[in-house]
């Protein structure tokens, strides 16, 4: 698949896995030096992020089909069964159908992305995902001319989600994005993190990444992608319609209605780390800016 976005943010870690990755990115940048000139300015050059560890990464996440504790989803995630898994894709499209993972990776290209991800409830991480970009996987169902918004479904399994008996939500989650948001380059599919296979707690087999939006719009576990051309119905906003909008842009200037969202928490800064300043989308403000050219982002939230 053609390659449309490239990250050249260094990496620097004492662990030997991130200095694996570190030789990867630094020949990649050499790579392709050449193919930088029409990007963004922050594309070009962002400022450097370093990865958080793996056991970060794997250890704080939120996933209530698995409860609502921060470390539930890692204690009890480990009872899905990922293998086989398949996607539907229907809706407005030219190939609709049951898609099996094995046959949808062998039809994409991997890649490394190195994103800020950012929850609504301001606190943040740095995550090198492993993944493609969701325009090609819409490419291979063919998406027909009358589509305006991707709808994405979470995978429902009671019997081994113990969190799912809460009923915190309206299950299964679910979540959505306009057509233009989802074939955006930043927009990935995230099946691995650390060149690993993602693990069961942070999505696995198949989620999205969208790191301009706070982190529950990334969706886990997806068995459905539905092609619409009215806007779907999302978990958070069906829950709570005046603190979670359909858009969930990260915005520092829109607070929570019970929290402010000019800063955040860094996850593995330590008890006594100090909050940094929250960035417009996250910090991809130059690349996604232009999706929302006119809209009042403080109504559209």
């Amino acid at each position: 698949m053609a390659h449309r976005w490239t990250n050249d943010m260094t990496r620097a870690d004492a662990t030997p896995e991130r200095m694996f990755l570190n030789r990867r990115q630094i020949i990649a940048g050499l790579a392709a030096g050449t193919m930088l000139g029409g990007l963004p300015g922050n594309a070009r050059a962002q400022d450097a992020l370093e990865p958080n560890s793996w056991e970060e990464i794997t250890s704080y996440n939120n996933y209530y089909e698995f409860g609502t504790g921060k470390d539930d989803p890692a204690r009890y995630a480990d009872q899905l069964t990922t293998e086989p898994w398949s996607v539907t894709i229907d809706g407005l499209v030219d190939r609709p159908g049951e898609y099996a993972f094995q046959d949808i990776m062998s039809e994409m290209t991997i890649e490394e992305r190195i994103y800020r991800f950012r929850c609504v409830e301001a606190w943040s991480m740095v995550v090198p995902w492993n993944g493609f970009e969701l325009a090609d996987l819409l490419d291979m169902a063919g998406v027909q001319d009358g589509a305006r918004y991707v709808a994405f479904e979470t995978l429902l399994r009671p019997s081994e989600m113990p969190g799912v008996a809460r009923s915190v939500l309206d299950w299964p989650y679910v979540e959505g994005l306009r057509l233009d948001e989802a074939r955006h380059p930043l927009t990935l599919m995230a099946t691995g993190i650390y060149g690993r296979p993602i693990p069961n707690q942070n999505g696995a087999p198949l989620r999205l990444v969208v790191p301009w939006k706070y982190g529950f719009k990334s969706i886990k576990s997806i068995v459905r992608i539905t092609l619409t051309e009215d806007e779907p119905p999302t978990s958070w906003n069906k829950a709570n319609p005046r603190e979670y909008g359909f858009y969930s842009n990260v915005n520092p200037d829109v607070d929570h209605p019970r929290w402010s969202q000019a800063t955040e928490r860094e996850i593995g800064g330590g008890l006594f780390s100090k909050r940094k300043p929250t960035l417009m989308f996250n910090g991809y403000e130059d690349e996604v800016a232009a999706l929302y050219e006119g809209m009042d982002l403080s109504v559209n939230f």
